[in-house]
């Protein structure tokens, strides 16, 4: 069958171009497959990162119909399948973009460099400080080992980062792939750094807390690693350690919970009040909601009663079996 790709082409501080190719192609080839075939049989000057073919590498990340994936991993039925669409004439079309968050170098070849630092940023390496005889290898017992599988199975290819809201609106944020590598080392039994690991993350900006919780990375992630639910962990293992009082973003967490539990859902009476406020002993946060305050006033927005939901027992007593498991607390 004939496919039309559409390749969104690009130089540095250029206009994007979109340039379509038509290929005769079966629904089993991998979009990688049909970008080789371009390049030898039809324009030489196309740019695109590949290596393994396999999964494996990583490096043929790129956008395929308006998110990011590998292109050894899709193949061309598909795509189709979940992203039908057409030309005039009736061929159908996968459309093909560098990924996000990363300046264009050359066509679908993006710099990374910012991904790699962000990494960086993190410290992903085991302390040797843990050692207790330094000439001897870490050991672990296979249970020990398996909890650090899902994240182990990352390979660093760049798409949760890419497809990161955060990111796009917070260049401080670390990123998703490397709070899950964060994750890693804080359940690491051999690591001995784990307590200064959660203070460095325990940041508005740059750590847990600058996730906005999209879940775009655990959609587009092809190991499966779930960053959003290591980024949720590391905030778990955050909030056994600090009170309320310690920080906004912590009460932010702490008060929503709260008041869940109060009323079966948000009183949004209180909830800034709390929050920005430090339960009444934040002078300053109160008087910074007061111009919110009379906006929401004279626009009649003002919710002056609160009347709980149904079921706020059921609700409670859900929270309350959540906190109390083993899996909650581990």
């Amino acid at each position: 069958m004939q496919v039309i790709f559409k390749v969104l082409r690009q130089k540095p501080d250029s206009t994007v171009r979109v340039q379509s190719y038509t290929l005769d192609v079966e629904p089993g080839n991998t979009i990688l497959d049909c970008l080789n075939r371009i390049k030898w049989e039809q324009d030489g000057t196309l740019a695109f990162r590949k290596n393994c073919r396999n999964t494996i590498c990583g490096s043929c990340g790129m956008r395929i119909n308006g998110r990011s994936a590998l292109a050894c991993k899709q193949n061309v039925g598909q795509e189709l399948e979940l992203f039908a669409s057409t030309t005039n004439g009736g061929i159908p079309e996968i459309t093909i973009a560098p990924m996000g968050n990363m300046p264009v170098i050359k066509d679908l070849i993006v710099d990374m460099n910012s991904f790699w630092n962000s990494l960086e940023a993190v410290d992903p390496y085991v302390s040797t400080n843990a050692r207790s005889i330094p000439e001897r290898e870490f050991l672990q017992t296979p249970e020990e080992r398996e909890r650090l599988d899902q994240m182990g199975n990352c390979i660093l290819c760049g798409a949760c980062y890419s497809e990161c809201n955060a990111r796009d609106v917070n260049p401080e944020f670390v990123g998703p792939h490397a709070l899950a590598k964060a994750h890693r080392m804080v359940i690491d039994n051999r690591d001995s750094e784990t307590e200064s690991r959660l203070e460095k993350y325990n940041t508005a900006k740059e750590g847990v807390w600058g996730c906005t919780r999209c879940y775009m990375c655990n959609t587009v992630c092809p190991m499966e690693v779930a960053p959003m639910d290591q980024i949720g962990k590391i905030k778990q293992e955050i909030l056994r350690r600090h009170e309320a009082k310690d920080s906004r973003p912590i009460r932010h967490r702490k008060v929503l919970i709260d008041l869940v539990k109060q009323g079966g859902w948000v009183d949004e009476r209180k909830f800034a009040l709390l929050v920005v406020g430090n339960y009444f002993r934040d002078l300053r946060g109160m008087l910074s909601l007061v111009p919110v305050g009379l906006r929401v006033l004279a626009r009649r927005k003002f919710p002056f009663t609160f009347e709980a939901s149904q079921g706020t027992q059921e609700v409670r007593s859900l929270i309350e079996s959540v906190q109390n498991s083993k899996q909650y607390n581990e």
